[in-house]
């Protein structure tokens, strides 16, 4: 328990944030930087292969122990955290022997963590939990990952009686800003398939995920006094509000659950002259996600028809896929990673990933990679937590997952 605890609380207090709005890989420098540092950390473990390339990709190998034929099984995490909240001077609190009540993070601000607002909370009555200050994200995502396949892989160095064959592990950069996979080299890494290490509560398996598209829209107005506007005038934000309201109001991510799909406005800048529109598109359905897009296609024809050709200019691109395509013809690693759950005395919880991972891409590029979970909680945010427990369990699943490997072959 303290050698996954004291790394993730290493981890975590150093900033790693990716940043959309930068073309280079890694999009920032300190997710290299804290890259060069788990490589130090890899080879003081004992691990051989440790590469580092310029582009930020971390990989390592731990030899197999027995002569057996053994596919090559290999474990992912990411070193980014999102930025969608404050990564920056984290300084995480551990709650000993939680009572189940109300959690302050923060006096000052009277930022509290409920069960009222988090009913999950109440799962860890009596566990050990760790959780932020109130003014920043945790890291959790992928932090808890990236220490708890650590951790398992140097118990495994601590053990050789545990049998096991090749295991490959990388640590991947701008996973949340959809990059993670752009640069991995699938023949480089050489495993036979992976699990990412990057979901949410204890049990979680998930080998399915919605596909996803970007749709970008720009919207021309013309822009005059509006004291002799009539007939003149376009008011571009107005074909926004008539574009948005053309969606179907309940398909947004505040109305849907399991394997709905949406529309989801994520950024809206406007004036009269010029308003941009910023969405993303998911669904499970290769069918459904087909339709979304024809959907929205049809609503830019129809106000490029009654203001102009030109006026409303639509970008779409395909982001990523749902890998359970390309994991339903493997089961067997589904089936082993359950059996490495029973194994650790937990209850698979197979759900669909209501976002995506770099596993998702892998799976396209040759490399299956299901995800499975980390034990982090209300990822992104100041409410952010992980109970140690949970982190354990990830660490003995991984475990477990090398030892099972072997021994069915």
């Amino acid at each position: 328990m303290e050698e996954v605890v004291k790394r993730f609380l290493d981890y975590v207090k150093i900033d790693t944030q990716s940043d959309e709005t930068k073309q280079s890989t890694p999009t920032t420098d300190k997710q290299y930087n804290f890259a060069q540092k788990l490589a130090e950390e890899l080879k003081e473990i004992g691990l051989k292969k440790v590469t580092l390339d310029q582009n930020g990709y971390l990989m390592a190998t731990l030899a197999a122990n027995t002569d057996q034929e053994i596919p090559t099984i290999g474990f992912i995490a990411h070193l980014d955290t999102s930025p969608d909240y404050s990564g920056k001077n984290i300084n995480p609190k551990i709650i000993t022997n939680y009572n189940g009540n109300n959690i302050l993070l923060n006096a000052e601000n009277n930022i509290e963590l409920t069960p009222a607002k988090f009913p999950e909370l109440k799962k860890y009555t009596s566990q050990d939990l760790i959780v932020t200050n109130g003014t920043t994200l945790l890291g959790a995502d992928d932090k808890a990952g990236i220490a708890e396949i650590i951790t398992a892989i140097h118990y495994l160095i601590k053990h050789p009686e545990i049998k096991h064959g090749k295991i490959k592990i990388c640590f991947t950069p701008d996973e949340e800003v959809g990059r993670g996979a752009d640069h991995f080299d699938v023949k480089k890494f050489g495993a036979e398939f992976a699990f990412t290490i990057d979901g949410g509560e204890i049990g979680e398996l998930e080998y399915e995920n919605f596909n996803a598209a970007s749709a970008e829209i720009k919207i021309k107005g013309i822009n005059v006094h509006p004291g002799t506007a009539k007939d003149k005038m376009v008011n571009s934000m107005l074909i926004a509000s008539k574009l948005i309201n053309s969606l179907p109001s309940k398909e947004i991510p505040e109305h849907t659950e399991k394997y709905e799909g949406f529309y989801h406005l994520l950024k809206i800048d406007g004036e009269v002259e010029n308003t941009y529109l910023k969405y993303i598109i998911r669904d499970f359905s290769e069918e459904n996600f087909a339709k979304r897009k024809t959907y929205l296609k049809d609503i830019v024809g129809k106000l490029n028809q009654e203001y102009g050709a030109g006026t409303v200019e639509l970008k779409l691109k395909d982001q990523y896929y749902n890998m359970r395509e390309k994991i339903e013809t493997k089961m067997e690693i589904i089936e082993l990673a359950k059996k490495a759950m029973e194994k650790a005395n937990l209850k698979p919880k197979l759900k669909p990933i209501r976002g995506g991972t770099d596993g998702a891409r892998l799976s396209f590029m040759g490399l299956p990679t299901p995800n499975l979970f980390t034990g982090g909680h209300n990822f992104h945010g100041k409410f952010e937590f992980i109970p140690i427990e949970s982190m354990l369990k990830s660490v003995e699943v991984i475990v477990n997952i090398a030892q099972l490997n072997a021994e069915k072959n």
